[in-house]
């Protein structure tokens, strides 16, 4: 069996001074996460914060018929959980494994107690959680302005700004689902950033052959998106948390 990713894979984990993720490291719990598994429900509370290295998970806002659209989606740049340390305790969205790999989880009592101490790891949750309201804003007017080809880019990027390599696996039904659309308009959009040399898209794997094509074709969300997480997370701690390890001055980017 592999081992695990390095905690540190994620970028809340790196951005923490030395001596804070020593303290922290020996609560964290690894785990696998399975395409398709749930971490969260509608007005369920929650037992654990997520903290993914190599795995994407989609918060979905899920209508009285069933239906779904992603409002935001999760990767090593972040955590899933917000509402743990928010004080909402509950969500109203769904946060459903859209790209399997691994994770490290924090029980809710100790994540509640971690922030409360109000200290580096506080300061970066708040931080992070305003980056992800300010994406859930943008992908809301995409949905409503931008065509099924500019939205389709823009997921595409995002998804892979969260993964280590140029490849998603999806299938044409659960990118429908995501973005609320009828599967019949992206395999129509896929085709066509496939006829452009943009992708490969074959049995439900997607090869990013050319990212500044696509980012070309994408409409501005995506920037917004990447340039507002940039903004907020590229920071180095307050003098008072940095340890005397260099590397207690590691930095949150964007993949």
């Amino acid at each position: 069996m592999a081992p695990h990713p390095d905690p540190r894979q994620n970028h809340i984990m790196a951005a923490l001074p030395l001596e804070e993720y020593k303290r922290l490291a020996p609560l964290l719990e690894p785990v696998e996460l399975k395409l398709g598994d749930s971490l969260a429900e509608p007005g369920q509370t929650m037992r654990y914060a997520y903290f993914p290295t190599d795995a994407i998970v989609s918060l979905l806002c899920i209508v009285d018929d069933g239906d779904s659209t992603e409002i935001g989606v999760v990767g090593a740049e972040g955590v899933i959980g917000v509402s743990l340390f928010m004080g909402g305790e509950t969500t109203t969205s769904r946060a459903i494994v859209q790209s399997a790999g691994s994770a490290y989880r924090l029980k809710r009592p100790l994540l509640k107690s971690e922030f409360y101490r109000a200290g580096p790891l506080q300061d970066l949750l708040l931080r992070y959680t305003l980056a992800l309201i300010n994406q859930m804003a943008q992908i809301a007017v995409c949905n409503r302005h931008h065509c099924l080809d500019q939205k389709l880019c823009r997921w595409l990027l995002l998804s892979l700004d969260r993964l280590p390599t140029n490849e998603l696996v999806m299938t044409q039904e659960l990118i429908a689902s995501m973005l609320g659309v009828r599967r019949e308009g992206v395999t129509a959009s896929a085709g066509k950033l496939q006829k452009a040399g943009l992708i490969s898209y074959h049995r439900g794997r997607i090869i990013i052959l050319d990212r500044p094509g696509l980012e070309g074709r994408a409409c501005e969300c995506y920037q917004v998106v990447k340039k507002e997480y940039d903004r907020l997370m590229s920071h180095r701690p307050h003098p008072q948390y940095i340890g005397t390890d260099a590397s207690a001055t590691l930095t949150l980017r964007a993949s």
